[in-house]
């Protein structure tokens, strides 16, 4: 019996490394899980593997450091695809660490065996298989370094479950880098072209700068406030940058895009988009939600583009390109801007004004005593208990554009999170589940339908045995809203799959043994809040909602008028 440590304690001690405290796995690959927990690292089950991706992004996400899932070979490895596409599109760092079978019986047809390099082809940045026990940390590090690096995103390492039992050889020298945290390497554009990008901003008349995600994945948020401060920039948000200013600053537009419909409160904000000369865009990839399908500038507005991929700059706006951090150029823009812009108190005075315009659109939903409830109204209740610690995580869909809309960000750095990468549904429970483990002390509330929360109603058991405080508001109208509305807009009609059985989804919650109480009054949604954030456990609160009730989408703006045609 050799007395090196094994391959799987190689790898344990290389993931202590790299700052790793917890996994969310399933016991698989076992001799790691095995060796982990003799390492005092935390194994996090999940019950489903595409949960237990959703959760290592939700905990990436709120501790900006890399988090690691692990799954079995074949059908659960198949099951972490849509998770890392996830991450993937939202530049979320994740390393999993995918058993493979027996090295001797690669292409035999061994049980689960499958072509796991292709599977992960088009949902992962960094793929490879180890099978040199020499080169174990080589692996691990490099997993770390891809996932980090450049364009953050998930990172598979393969393990054949037999070369796990291997012995590791000795090291002449142990490795000391950590290199679980992101951004790994900070880097700022040129000097020449942060100069150009000054003079182009000094030279605007109506300058703008869009928010998007890379901001909180570079931890940006206070100097993008000091640039709108010191600068008089106006800002307006993604639904991914949520967050990265205070919506209460008199330059704040709130999240612009296609969340801009005729009910939502910055509705008649749009025209200052629209009107904007100079754009510098930081860390969004000019998605078609976050433009309105690429319709809200301007055809004649510069961009400056701020972006640490090379690809995303110029993609759907030619622009000035700042390769780079957006942390460092950030705060390299405002050096160059600072006390050099009045405060535009005619932008203020119209970003106050048109506020002001929209409040009788939606102020009496948001004060509805109707039943089924009105999502504005449960939205106006949680702003209540909102503060800047609290994080909101809300499922794709719907919810996200409720959270987006409605709520409120407090302070700059503030996290509202959903799954905008891809906008898969059901990941609002395990998102949540996930950001609460990496800040256990804060407040997290999460929005989902109850076609999203169907998804993943096992994960509630995951919760309540690892006691993850999370208090979940599931919007049960009983119908795939958004599917439902779209095709009533695009064809006139809708299929029969739109529309659910009755669900209890509180009497759900209470057999898995968290809390769960059932709200078809919506005076008593805010006590249901209240005594979630207080049981100190997972918390579920079903709320009857309006099944016509819609988000302020701009393509739905003629829905009303649709459904009175169509009578409905």
């Amino acid at each position: 019996m050799s007395n090196h440590p094994t391959v799987a304690q190689a790898v344990a001690a290389a993931l202590a490394r790299h700052g790793v405290r917890v996994l969310f796995s399933q016991s698989l690959p076992s001799m790691v899980l095995l060796a982990c927990e003799d390492a005092g690292l935390r194994q996090y089950t999940y019950r489903t593997e595409n949960a237990g991706a959703a959760m290592a992004d939700g905990f990436a996400r709120i501790s900006n450091r890399v988090t690691v899932v692990t799954a079995q070979n074949g059908p659960a490895a198949t099951l972490l695809v849509p998770g890392l596409a996830e991450a993937l599109k939202a530049s979320v760092p994740i390393v999993a660490l995918v058993q493979d079978v027996n090295r001797k019986e690669t292409d035999r047809n061994a049980f689960q065996d499958l072509d796991h390099m292709a599977l992960f082809q088009g949902s992962a940045k960094w793929i490879r298989r180890v099978s040199e026990p020499s080169r174990i940390d080589d692996y691990i590090d490099m997993a770390f370094t891809a996932a980090t690096s450049g364009r953050p995103g998930p990172a598979v390492l393969m393990l054949p479950a037999d070369f796990l039992l291997d012995a590791a050889p000795p090291v002449a020298a142990p490795r000391r880098a950590d290199l679980g945290a992101f951004p790994l390497d900070r880097m700022l554009p040129s000097a020449d072209r942060l100069d150009a990008a000054a003079a182009l901003v000094l030279a605007a008349r109506r300058p703008l700068v869009v928010a998007g995600g890379g901001v909180h994945l570079s931890q940006a948020a206070h100097e993008l406030a000091a640039l709108q401060g010191q600068a008089h920039l106006p800002v307006v948000t993604t639904v991914m940058g949520k967050g990265a200013v205070d919506e209460r600053h008199p330059l704040s537009l709130g999240v612009g895009g296609n969340a801009y419909g005729r009910r939502a409160p910055g509705h008649h904000l749009k025209s200052i988009v629209t009107e904007a000369d100079v754009v510098v865009l930081v860390g969004t990839r000019t998605a078609q939600n976050g433009t309105d399908s690429w319709s809200t500038f301007s055809p004649t507005a510069r961009f400056v583009h701020i972006d640490i991929d090379p690809t995303e700059i110029g993609r759907n706006y030619e622009a000035l390109r700042l390769v780079g951090d957006a942390k460092l150029t950030l705060a390299a823009l405002t050096e160059r801007l600072a006390g050099r812009r009045a405060f535009p108190q005619d932008v203020a005075d119209a970003i106050r004004d048109a506020r002001a315009r929209n409040v009788d659109a939606f102020a009496a939903l948001s004060a509805s005593t109707a039943s089924p409830v009105r999502p504005e109204r449960l939205m106006a209740e949680l702003e209540k208990v909102l503060t800047p610690e609290a994080i909101v995580v809300a499922d794709a869909s719907y919810s996200t554009i409720w959270m987006s809309s409605y709520l409120t960000a407090l302070a700059p750095g503030q996290r509202f999170i959903s799954p905008r990468g891809m906008a898969g549904l059901g990941w609002g429970l395990p998102l949540a589940m996930g950001a609460k483990v990496a800040e256990p002390s804060r407040p997290v509330l999460a929005i989902v339908g109850d076609g999203g929360f169907a998804h993943v109603w096992s994960e509630l058991e995951t919760a309540v045995r690892n006691k993850t405080a999370v208090v979940l508001t599931v919007l049960n109208n009983g119908v795939l809203g958004f599917q439902k509305d779209a095709e009533d807009t695009k064809f006139g009609r809708h299929t029969g799959a739109c529309y659910f059985a009755p669900v209890d989804h509180a009497a759900i919650a209470r057999a898995c043994g968290a809390g769960g109480v059932r709200v078809e009054d919506p005076a008593d949604y805010l006590p249901a809040v209240r005594e979630g954030l207080a049981s100190g456990g997972p918390f579920v609160i079903d709320v009857v909602t309006d099944p016509q009730a819609y988000p302020p989408i701009t393509a739905f703006d003629t829905l009303d008028e649709l459904r009175g045609k169509l009578g409905r």
